[in-house]
């Protein structure tokens, strides 16, 4: 169940809480609350850590040629030292959030770090620049992805702020993909066995988040960012694997309703999301095999009536098909899901 300022303050005017009560409930839940609720306040906490770190990778790519070594070096030490004086003073006035926000801008500048020192004892020659790292795969990045994976658990431990846990999960999908080559001498190869990692690498994070809830719980919520990064490390590799067999996409389309379901059990509305992004995904292909026919129209009406009469039959019985689900969970999870309800 989720407590709004509102529901405090009409039990101070039914006289179950004093006013000076409830406003003083309202702002410790306020402090307390690190997990993503995605208020107002929060989307804008969000949104200004991303165009932080885009605008500096525009800065990056812009005056690389002339930055690039040393000048840039001070530049990413300037500005981890500036996210790391934010995250303090954040965490010193109780916000946890923009303080995750900031350590993440402060840590996400180690790879800039690693690549210009690199660049400084000339382990890097030719065309790339330190903004290829978000876009092409190499097995030279592996030493900024380790260097930042440290870096990230050293600040994990230190202040315990769950947002890092997203840059950490993505620093760990950039280094299987980078380790790729390794192993495989041809592109096609490497390209096909990257979809595949990309897969199990995002299940393995699935993993890892459910057994983290398990033993964390959703106080500060751990999980919520590596289950995102595993959906979109899993859902976007078994998508670009693109199966030519109708067998494999009705497969597709059941591992994405599968996901609709594990959201709802584990009240988990980012399963929910990359599921319904795969079963959209499956109707559009759907859509290609009977654009030509005369029956599409009528096809594609009988689809969508359909899922309007599954959410309707979904509402009436969610109480028995939630408890369904649950059934299924560990003990100690259902617990957990009871306590926040």
């Amino acid at each position: 169940m989720e407590i709004r300022r509102r529901d405090l303050r009409q039990a101070a005017d039914d006289g179950v809480l004093a006013p000076d009560t409830a406003e003083a409930l309202w702002t410790y839940l306020e402090h307390r609350q690190t997990g993503p609720r995605f208020r107002a306040a929060h989307i804008l906490y969000y949104l200004g850590g991303f165009v932080a770190m885009s605008a500096l990778g525009l800065f990056i790519n812009q005056a690389w040629d002339s930055w690039a070594g040393w000048p840039m070096l001070g530049l990413a030490l300037g500005f981890a030292a500036l996210g790391l004086a934010l995250t303090r003073r954040f965490l010193d006035h109780g916000l946890a959030i923009p303080a995750g926000v900031t350590l993440t801008f402060a840590i996400s500048m180690t790879p800039i770090v690693v690549f210009n020192v690199q660049q400084i004892l000339g382990f890097w020659s030719g065309t790339f620049t330190v903004t290829d790292y978000h876009r092409w795969i190499d097995w030279r990045w592996v030493l900024m992805e380790l260097a930042t994976l440290a870096v990230a658990a050293v600040a994990l431990w230190r202040y315990r702020l769950p947002f890092l846990i997203f840059l950490v999960a993505l620093t760990l999908w950039y280094l299987q993909m980078d380790l790729v080559p390794f192993f495989f001498e041809t592109w096609e190869d490497r390209w096909e066995m990257r979809k595949l990692v990309s897969v199990l690498s995002g299940a393995a994070m699935l993993g890892l988040a459910f057994w983290i809830e398990l033993r964390a719980g959703r106080n500060p919520d751990w999980a919520f960012w590596l289950y995102l990064a595993g959906l979109a490390a899993f859902s976007g590799g078994l998508t670009s694997m693109d199966s030519d067999s109708d067998l494999g996409k009705l497969a597709y389309l059941l591992i994405h309703l599968a996901l609709i379901g594990l959201g709802a059990a584990l009240r988990r509305r980012t399963f929910a999301v990359f599921g319904a992004f795969g079963v959209a995904i499956y109707l559009i292909h759907l859509a290609s095999v009977f654009e030509d026919t005369l029956a599409f129209p009528a096809i594609l009406a009988f689809i969508g009536l359909g899922i309007i009469l599954g959410g309707a039959l979904w509402q009436r019985h969610e109480a028995s098909i939630t408890a369904t689900l649950r059934g299924w969970l560990p003990a100690r999870l259902r617990r957990l899901l009871e306590e926040i309800e």
